[in-house]
């Protein structure tokens, strides 16, 4: 394998219904892009993409309750998601939306190519209608008791509990969500995708992942491959992606299933990004070069979606299901080197639930609260291979005693007291036996911090990476450079100097997962350039939801191949002008856990 690798950062695509709360963003945005932001440090060729999934009835349901059209809505929330991720510190090279035209081609693209080698085929099924107004109700809208495994709050496309594929039809005493009257279920021609035509394949490709994928991950999906049954992938809805076939094509109110244009979203951001890079074939790269790789990062409840679905689709597309078949005109596409799942976060205990109010959403907290602070709690403490609780207590302890404390605290101490007593980067005299070891242990940290990451096992890597900071601290206390400014000078100075080289490796070791601090800190030990690129919003134009004319509406990029950040220690430079530090974190006074408890109880009512 040549050393610059190509990974395709794959980020689950939050739905445009609404803005996002902290929960989601634990669940696919943070860890992706701390994995990402490592990747290029590393030297590696990444593409992050993602984009608002904006599709589907929910979307119709919401635009009708607030009298605007679908259309409407999504404009709206895909600009507030897009400045939320941006707010973040999200390194998106591209993040776009699934109403662009250019997704609507590659998706019809994908379904003609299934369609010809023989995986999808047209069936009449019982779909679920609201006696009061004769409207389709998506499955995810009928509710019921699972008749697999008895969960009562089973959804018409999934039990939550046994994590088996349903139809509403299945569900004992099925109810809909919108208004709990008991659905109509009438005849209704839909195409499916023949999800058993890859259940070999499938098992094959699940079983060579042993080892190296989350094991809750892995184990679900195994799990599952003998319930595979095919899946509609057309509802009966007039916003949506047409169907590509003759006698369908013009039909009002079929359309493809939002969950099958969600996923193609992956190759269609590429795609998109590449014409917007000015090589409308650079995708290619990242899709069908043999040794490129792809993580996909997503909450639990998309697993299914990820390690099944997806890959049941591009095994398909390239002709290599159970039917044979060709490539599409695309080519044949990787399958995903692995599903990077995380579980759900919680919220003081309660289910985040934006109906029930409890929730915070992500623009709130960054008006009171910054980013990296967010950033640093969600792997500390998020939701990596376990359900864990979001407290504000835990939220302000963290803040105050790791970031604020720990770290702030040895940035602050080692620059101020370099720029007080010399003014610039000192010299190193000879060093001590204490110096090397200290110095050699951070530059090795390089390599396990960095092992952690790769293997996406992010709060190893942060309790790695902070473990160097406690030993910084040590060093700093033990040394005692404020009593030798007097007694031996030169001793100060390396002193000094080792602290300030132990600050600029742990701001390099904490950049994927702190990078506007880390910026911050760069400045501060008189480093010239972009240490680590930050996310832009960028206006750009298509056609939008199938609609004529062109249209402007937001993405998310960056130039992040142009900045100085590198996955190494990097000397510092003797002379470097130094000037006071500013704090790096406010801390937080313990007031601010009963305000917050407080604001959740006054919303929740």
């Amino acid at each position: 394998m040549s050393s610059k690798r190509h990974i395709l950062t794959a980020v689950a695509w939050p739905y445009a219904n609404g803005p996002r709360h902290i929960g989601h963003v634990s669940g696919f945005g943070v860890p992706s892009d701390v994995f990402a932001r490592f990747q290029r440090m590393s030297g590696n060729n990444v593409l992050m993409v993602s984009g608002t999934d904006e599709h589907g009835t929910p979307i119709q349901v919401l635009a009708d309750q607030e009298g605007v059209s679908a259309r409407e809505l999504v404009d709206r929330y895909n600009r507030i998601i897009a400045e939320d991720l941006v707010a973040l510190g999200l390194s998106y090279d591209l993040f776009t939306r699934t109403t662009t035209a250019n997704h609507y081609a590659v998706v019809q693209e994908l379904f003609t190519g299934l369609h010809r080698n023989g995986y999808i085929f047209s069936k009449t099924t019982k779909g679920a209608i609201s006696p009061s107004t004769g409207r389709t109700l998506p499955d995810r809208y009928v509710e019921g008791t699972c008749p697999i495994c008895g969960y009562d709050g089973a959804r018409g496309d999934q039990c939550d509990n046994c994590g088996n594929q349903l139809d509403p039809i299945d569900l004992i005493n099925p109810r809909s969500k919108i208004n709990g009257e008991t659905p109509e279920f009438v005849d209704t021609e839909h195409f499916m995708l023949d999800l058993p035509a890859f259940a070999e394949l499938l098992g094959d490709w699940l079983k060579s992942k042993q080892g190296q994928w989350r094991p809750n991950v892995l184990k679900f999906s195994l799990n599952l491959l003998d319930e595979l049954q095919p899946r509609a992938i057309t509802r009966d809805l007039d916003w949506g992606v047409p169907i590509p076939l003759e006698g369908w094509r013009d039909q009002p109110n079929k359309r493809l299933y939002v969950w099958f244009d969600a996923v193609i979203g992956y190759l269609s951001a590429s795609i998109e990004w590449a014409k917007r890079s000015g090589d409308p074939e650079a995708w290619r790269k990242w899709w069908q070069n043999g040794e490129a790789e792809a993580f996909y990062f997503m909450g639990k409840d998309n697993i299914v979606f990820h390690s099944e679905i997806w890959p049941a689709m591009l095994l398909g597309y390239s002709g290599q299901g159970a039917r044979g078949g060709e490539p599409g005109s695309l080519g044949a596409l990787n399958l995903p080197t692995e599903v990077v799942s995380s579980e759900f976060l919680t919220m003081e205990g309660r289910k985040f639930s934006s109906s029930r109010r409890v929730v915070i959403y992500v623009r709130d907290f960054l008006e009171r609260y910054d980013a990296d602070a967010l950033r640093y709690y969600i792997v500390a403490a998020g939701p990596e291979t376990q359900d864990t609780d979001f407290t504000w207590a835990e939220f302000v302890r963290r803040n105050n005693d790791e970031l604020v404390a720990a770290w702030g605290n040895l940035v602050n101490r080692s620059i101020s007291m370099a720029a007080k007593n010399i003014g610039h980067i000192p010299e190193a005299g000879e060093l001590t036996d204490v110096d090397r070891a200290v110095l050699d242990a951070s530059k090795a940290a390089f390599t396990t911090v960095g092992e952690r990451l790769n293997r996406a096992q992010f709060k190893a890597a942060l309790q790695e990476a902070m473990r160097t900071v406690a030993e910084a601290n040590k060093y700093i206390s033990d040394q005692a450079p404020w009593q030798l400014k007097k007694t031996d000078p030169k001793r100060m100075a390396t002193v000094l100097h080792v602290a300030l080289q132990l600050v600029s490796d742990a701001k390099t070791l904490l950049t994927p997962f702190l990078p506007a601090s880390s910026n911050k800190v760069y400045e501060m030990l008189g480093g010239q350039g972009t240490w680590t690129g930050m996310p832009r919003l960028e206006e750009v134009t298509d056609s939008i939801g199938g609609e004529d004319g062109v249209s402007t509406y937001p993405v998310i990029t960056g130039d992040y191949a142009d900045n100085e950040a590198r996955w190494e220690s990097i000397p510092i430079v003797p002379g470097t002008p130094l000037k006071p530090p500013t704090p790096l974190f406010r801390k937080l006074d313990q007031s601010v856990v009963d305000e917050e408890l407080a604001r959740l109880e006054e919303a929740a009512g």
